[in-house]
């Protein structure tokens, strides 16, 4: 068997999860840096996903708990997208990635961990960020700490 050293993970597996959606903790909460929230709108926020798909993956997520677009009031939905423009516009600034992934997943099937509180995730992709890694080893490597991409991405308050 192979192993890949990943001794952060030890804080995730060992921590009672509490009850809840993590993302209306996330909200509540005034630590943005321990939870790597990078900026705050009047409607939703942007946070970076703790396990990210790629590096500089973030969440744009509105802060009312909803399932679905449909629930969002007009202006939610206006300020959410425009959230997400920003940051889209941030990370190609700061990591010039040569393309981007954007997508909801809507259920449990269709991929989503968070059923109940819609997100949308922004994933920054690079033309060599794809190696033999995922490929053989079904492992994929995250070239960059969590901490240093929020130092990148950040809005200063």
């Amino acid at each position: 068997m192979d192993k890949l050293w990943a001794p952060w993970r030890k804080q995730y597996i060992t921590k009672k999860q509490p009850h809840g959606c993590f993302i209306c903790r996330i909200h509540a909460s005034s630590k943005d840096a321990k939870h790597y929230v990078l900026k705050r709108s009047r409607s939703s926020f942007a946070v970076l996903n703790l396990f990210p798909y790629n590096n500089g993956h973030v969440m744009i997520v509105p802060k009312r708990h909803v399932k679905s677009l449909k629930q969002l009031k007009d202006r939610e939905m206006l300020d959410l997208m425009y959230l997400m423009n920003q940051v889209i516009d941030r990370i190609q600034t700061e990591m010039k990635p040569h393309g981007m992934n954007v997508g909801i997943n809507l259920g449990r099937v269709a991929g989503a961990g968070v059923p109940g509180h819609l997100h949308i995730h922004v994933v920054p992709r690079w033309s060599a960020d794809t190696n033999f890694m995922p490929v053989i080893a079904e492992t994929k490597v995250i070239s960059e700490s969590l901490a240093s991409v929020y130092k990148r991405l950040k809005w200063n308050r």
